[in-house]
């Protein structure tokens, strides 16, 4: 080879690569500027992830009800999702929240929630705040939340949960959920969100006439359905939803 034309060659090739180096770096930046624009966990985060979590898994599965819809647009999940594992707030799973509990899927937080068929001036109990997502969710679309946790770091760090989140019209007991919470019964609807053997008998006496209660019933070593229960006057007639997959339900044992 020509000695000329390999330096020449090898000249354009420094150039050629030095040329590209320069672009990458560009783009580096660009993207790290257009990163630190955006505060981590901002709307600008999620927001777009919520609206494909309600097209994709929600309404495709049939949820239609627009108070629904809008309510589960509009809570932050990532806010209740531990902070290394916000990358997954918006997929179609179940998420570990500490302390052998769970955050629900998406899908299943709106099911039963729909399920209940939720006034504005409702008054609703929870049994499990877990990490608050499921009483924020429920926050947006009745008057007030009394929901019950019976482990004391769950419990305040679903505090701390729905502060971040702006919820002002929920209120949280650390107690055991098996009794209730008599106080500031009856309530228009109730909703467990562990898995227990059968519907625990107080929760039924702090239910208004014509209220309802969706529960998962059954155990770890069976398979578990979600129940719903509406009180009459004159009986409770009791509907086999579908199967599903939940924590145990604790008990207070001292």
């Amino acid at each position: 080879m020509n000695m000329n034309c390999f330096l020449i060659t090898y000249k354009n090739l420094t150039n050629y690569c030095f040329k590209n180096s320069l672009l990458i770096m560009r783009m580096w930046l660009i993207t790290m500027m257009m990163l630190m624009t955006i505060t981590p966990g901002s709307p600008q985060d999620y927001s777009n992830a919520r609206k494909e979590m309600v097209s994709h898994q929600i309404e495709r599965r049939g949820i239609y009800s627009s108070n629904v819809l809008k309510a589960m647009r509009t809570v932050p999940r990532h806010l209740f999702v531990p902070e290394d594992l916000r990358y997954l707030a918006y997929e179609d799973t179940p998420l570990p929240i500490g302390c052998s509990q769970t955050i629900s899927q998406p899908y299943i937080v709106a099911y039963m929630t729909d399920q209940l068929h939720l006034d504005q001036s409702d008054k609703v109990l929870e049994i499990g705040t877990g990490s608050g997502y499921q009483a924020a969710v429920l926050a947006q679309l009745v008057d007030s939340v009394f929901t019950v946790e019976i482990v004391p770091e769950v419990g305040q760090q679903a505090i701390e949960n729905l502060k971040a989140a702006g919820c002002d019209n929920v209120y949280v007991h650390i107690g055991d959920g098996y009794h209730g919470w008599k106080e500031h019964a009856p309530y228009d609807a109730i909703i467990v969100t562990a898995a227990a053997p059968n519907l625990p008998r107080p929760l039924l006496e702090q239910l208004k006439i014509n209220g309802r209660i969706i529960i998962p019933v059954g155990t770890m070593h069976q398979v578990q359905y979600l129940e719903l229960y509406k009180k009459t006057e004159k009986r409770v007639i009791k509907r086999r939803l579908l199967p599903v997959r939940f924590v145990p339900f604790t008990r207070d044992i001292e």
